[in-house]
């Protein structure tokens, strides 16, 4: 057989791989419209006996929920816009740009604190908020074809992470401890009702350093409206409980089966109990009701939404209380009276009661539909009917149950109001009926306990929506009672605002003025108490991120900007003698394309032509000056750059030195322009003249010296060594790649410049460079021992700078990635170091990935159920195999216990605390330098293959092509399936890994038999020997 044809086997498992086309295909419809059904992942609309079973399925049913794969890429299109109109749309005014830059980091905890920061209950109102009415509906990418941003995905995304990591808040370790706090700060402050606005408004107290607050609760369990009305499958009931836990952290205390009654707890009994301060956030607790339903009963089948949803919930929340409820049981027609989320949450929870149809009943049109679009997309996707201008006119009984509902048909008048036909009868068979109009408060036991306070025309407190005052200065409301909420995101944003308003009154009652203006403490964990200082060459720097000298610092005013925002020290853009000052050209500045089509911020690369500053020396010498006098603890390290000459590298070191400059760059490196000088990189490549030009430097400096080296060397390690001997205290790796981003079509280059639409070699910077610095910086600290380096070339974020630390560096630099953002990117790479720091020392998170625990098994986010471990075979998604799933998975939950001891949640509490010393910034550097190495220092004895998680997998078939074209033929593609597998001609080459498109589908373990490699000619016998 012929050596360049592959065998029948290989050319066998070649069956499916795609071959150029050299004619149209032709295939008849009928053939097709059976190809569809099999493939078809989404659901058949036109299928009526493909109904899902349901019951007892209380799993995840959110379109938005995403795995970390969707997380990384959704929060990657985010253009993290300037007065960003999500977060002025957001009611607790969520950073949200700053949560999602964090997620496209990988900083998960980062996005945590600054969701927590400002939202207590981020994690529910990521599940649970009506986004698309709020952030979402002011997203700027509206405008554009790929729509908005899933807002609420990465919201829930960011807050489950940190859930997972078990860490525990505490007070800002910048105010002071509550000991030393004034008397005031120990007032008694109670809470009524344990739900959103009090959980929200007890845990800002908290913050500011309250240390007696205690929330009494009626029920006996946690969390209120969330945890009895809010299904298990949009929000589980651990949620409710992790978030209460983070609010006890700070010391609150909880009282359940404490309700108001006017013969218990009133606020007349509190006052005597000595609460200075009450807030009211009992919710409305009574449904409303029209008086077609009077004498209905549950015996009967008739429900209201809050008779039928505490029932469902305390049946499939294990863990909320002590209770062995059952689920409602339901049967045949169900009919759900109303539009709001509550009335879907009645309808989908029905069909998991053992409804066969549920009809929601409404009446306006779908236009006038309240619920989130995602709620009644989720309704109509689970095959509830709607049933829009129907108004109830009566309920029919047969015998002592519900038979039917007579309702009449509704209409709009010209001038807006509606009116009922009575002309318009339609009877609909039912053997249930849930109304689910709007709630009230119409207990006057309660009310009674409620007294001295006022009571507007609705029956509800009148209260100061500002404030949230009652008429009664020391009485606080919020949430659905105080008449303003209409959803939890702003009950949670009454509680906040209360909490500011109760803390001025209570400093008040003391006399202690507080600032107009609110300033309610941030979330802080023990993660932000990591300390991420360094020194180096006996300098001490806050932080090891720094501003490079690029475009960020083109004035000291921009440098005084990135202070403020938190860099630890920066570098002032590269300056000159006067009679080596310059002028750019322009455009100067543009997009790499090493990221391929992609625009917007997010950038993998820029290429610039842009020269060393345009200001003159006096200019940097005197900024150096004020920098150094407003910010003394910031660092301030001078670029400065000169020709081949010794006067004036002396000149302008003495100038740089006398302006109070911590250290000097010598900028011997710029790839562009300047060489054509006789600077920059045309010093920079000559060993001779770097290690003399750092001498002379050395001779009239008195402070550090560090030599920026170019990449554009053959052995760039030997430039450093010729610093390093000419006495530079440490070196900078690297500038700028030079390069030639592209050509357009008409062979014009971008930037051009000028009519004549001329171009020249630029720097290329940014993550596309990170490759070639992390070699440059590792080679260099294997070379030179303990040789400080400042690294800079791609770094966007804590995890990247982490790679330079353990590659050697002591510094980071950063350039492009603030071209990208903002200088508030600091606050996103401080906290991301801070956590992966304090996570190493917690032994529970060893099998974690820097913030990014194990990957479990999942499809669109949501866990999958391992059916190999049922039936003992894997099955893809889709067709009919999706069809047998969601049999198998039906079959499979109605026989478990919702409330077993194995589906209570997680305990949160006691925290994970460090078991070993948190490591410090410096224990990082280099610690990598050990295991890069020569090629022939490697193990060609410990073999690797790869492994396919069949449940994950998406059946897309990159790993079969790739191995196939650019590999080993070493995988098999199911026609039926398009399921992948691995057979034993695996090499372990991780081609299929490197192309995979979702997080850990494949991975490489170890190979259990010898590799023996396939030399397609034996080896001669001679050669052997």
């Amino acid at each position: 057989m012929a050596l360049s044809k592959d065998s029948v086997d290989i050319e066998n498992i070649l069956a499916l791989n795609p071959k150029t086309a050299h004619h149209a295909s032709l295939v008849s419809t009928s053939t097709t419209k059976i190809n569809r059904r099999h493939w078809k992942r989404n659901e058949d609309k036109n299928c009526t006996s493909c109904e899902t079973n349901l019951q007892n399925n209380f799993d995840d049913v959110k379109h938005t929920t995403l795995s970390e794969r969707a997380a990384l890429r959704e929060a990657a299109r985010c253009l993290k816009c300037a007065d960003a109109p999500c977060q002025k749309s957001c009611p607790t005014q969520l950073d949200i740009k700053s949560f999602i830059s964090s997620i496209a980091t990988k900083n998960f905890y980062g996005a945590a604190k600054a969701i927590l920061s400002d939202n207590p209950l981020g994690l529910t109102c990521g599940m649970v908020c009506p986004t698309s009415d709020l952030c979402v509906g002011g997203c700027n990418l509206y405008a554009s074809e790929e729509g908005p941003i899933n807002i609420g995905g990465l919201q829930q995304f960011a807050t489950e992470m940190f859930k997972q990591m078990k860490i525990p808040q505490v007070r800002d370790p910048s105010l002071p401890p509550v000991e030393d706090l004034p008397e005031s700060f120990h007032s008694k402050i109670a809470l009524i009702g344990c739900g959103p606005a009090s959980i929200s408004c007890a845990t800002f107290l908290a913050r500011l350093g309250y240390t007696d607050v205690t929330i009494f609760e009626k029920e006996n369990f946690i969390g209120g409206l969330s945890s009895s009305e809010i299904p298990q499958f949009r929000l589980p009931y651990d949620v409710v409980s992790f978030e209460v836990d983070l609010m006890k952290d700070l010391g609150v205390k909880v009282e359940v089966g404490k309700g108001l009654e006017k013969n218990g707890l009133t606020l007349e009994s509190l006052r005597k109990d000595g609460y200075e301060c009450v807030f009211l956030g009992i919710g409305l607790p009574q449904p409303k009701l029209i008086p077609i339903f009077e004498g209905l009963t549950i015996e009967k089948g008739f429900y209201t939404s809050k008779d039928f949803l505490p029932v469902v919930s305390k049946a499939s929340k294990a863990g909320m209380c002590a209770c062995k409820s059952s689920l409602p049981q339901l049967k045949g027609n169900v009919i759900v009276l109303g539009a709001g989320d509550t009335a879907f949450d009645c309808a989908t929870s029905a069909l998991r009661c053992g409804a066969r149809r549920v009809f929601v009943v409404f009446r306006k049109g779908f236009t006038g539909i309240r619920a989130v679009p995602e709620e009644m997309e989720l309704a109509k996707e689970e095959k509830c009917e709607f049933m829009p201008f129907l108004s109830p006119r009566k309920v029919i009984l047969k015998g002592d149950r519900i038979s039917a509902l007579e309702m009449c048909r509704t209409e709009m008048l010209d001038d807006g109001s509606w009116f009922e036909d009575e002309e318009q009868v339609v009877r609909l068979k039912a053997d249930f009926i849930i109304s689910a109009f709007g709630s009230t408060l119409a207990d006057d036991n309660v009310k009674a306990a409620m007294a001295p306070i006022k009571f507007n025309k609705w029956g509800q407190p009148d209260v100061n929506s500002e404030t949230m005052q009652t008429d009664q200065e020391w009485v606080f409301c919020g949430g659905d009672l105080g008449g303003v909420a209409q959803t939890t995101v702003e009950s949670v944003n009454d509680g906040k605002q209360a909490a500011w308003y109760m803390h001025k009154y209570l400093q008040s009652l003391h006399g202690i003025p507080i600032a107009a203006k609110p300033s309610l403490p941030k979330f802080y964990s023990p993660i932000d108490n990591v300390d991420v200082s360094i020194e180096v060459c006996g300098i001490k720097f806050e932080n090891p991120f720094g501003l490079a000298s690029a475009p960020p610092t083109t004035t000291s005013a921009m440098v005084r900007r990135g202070f403020e925002a938190g860099w630890g020290f920066a570098l002032t853009k590269t300056f000159a003698l006067d009679k080596d000052i310059i002028t750019n050209v322009s455009p100067r500045i543009v997009r790499g394309t090493t990221s391929g089509h992609s625009y917007g911020p997010g950038q993998g690369a820029f290429l610039n032509i842009e020269l060393i500053s345009e200001k003159t020396a006096a200019y940097w010498c005197r900024s150096i000056t004020e920098l150094k006098a407003d910010f003394p603890t910031k660092i301030v390290i001078a670029s400065i750059m000169c020709s081949y000459n010794k006067e004036d590298w002396t000149v302008l070191t003495k100038m740089a030195v006398d302006s109070g400059a911590d250290a000097l760059e010598l900028n011997l490196s710029c790839p562009h322009g300047m060489g054509e000088k006789g600077m920059g990189l045309a010093c920079g490549q000559d060993t001779e003249l770097v290690r003399n030009i750092c001498r002379w430097v050395k001779a009239a400096s008195s402070i550090p010296v560090f030599a920026k080296l170019t990449p554009n060397v053959t052995d760039i390690t030997a430039i450093a060594k010729a610093a390093y001997e000419g006495g530079a205290d440490g070196v900078t790796a690297t500038n700028t790649v030079s390069g030639l981003m592209g050509l357009k079509t008409n062979a014009a280059a971008w930037p051009a410049v000028g009519k004549e639409q001329r171009t020249t070699y630029g720097g290329v910077s940014g993550n596309a460079i990170r490759p070639i610095s992390l070699r440059a910086v590792s080679a260099i600290g294997n070379s030179i021992p303990g040789f400080p380096i400042l690294a800079t070339g791609g770094i966007d974020s804590a995890e990247s700078g982490l790679q330079f630390l353990h590659a050697g560096a002591s510094l980071l630099q950063v350039g492009s990635a603030i071209q990208n953002q903002d200088f508030t990117v600091i606050d996103d790479y401080l906290s991301g170091l801070q956590t992966v720091m304090y996570l190493q020392s917690i032994e529970e998170m060893c099998t974690w990935d820097g913030q990014s625990p194990p990957t479990e098994s999942h499809q669109l986010g949501k866990p999958v159920a391992k059916l190999s471990s049922i039936i003992g075979k894997h099955l893809p998604n889709f067709g009919p195999y999706k069809a047998k799933r969601k049999e198998l998975v039906a079959e499979h939950k109605a026989g478990i216990d919702l409330l077993a001891e194995d589906n209570k949640p997680t305990v949160q509490r006691p925290p994970n605390q460090p078991k070993k010393p948190i490591p410090s910034v410096q224990d990082m550097v280099g610690r990598a330098l050990p295991m890069i190495g020569a090629y022939g220092e490697l193990d060609n004895k410990q073999q690797a293959v790869a492994l396919i998680d069949e449940e994950m997998c998406i059946n897309c078939g990159k790993c079969y092509m790739t191995c196939n074209d650019s590999g080993y033929q070493a995988i098999t593609f199911d026609p039926q399936t398009h399921l992948p597998h691995i057979t034993d001609s695996c090499t372990g080459c991780t081609l299929c890994v490197s192309v995979c498109p979702i997080i850990d589908c494949i991975k490489m373990v170890s190979r259990e038999t010898p590799y023996a490699p396939n030399r397609g000619v034996p080896l001669a016998v001679s050669s052997m020997a």
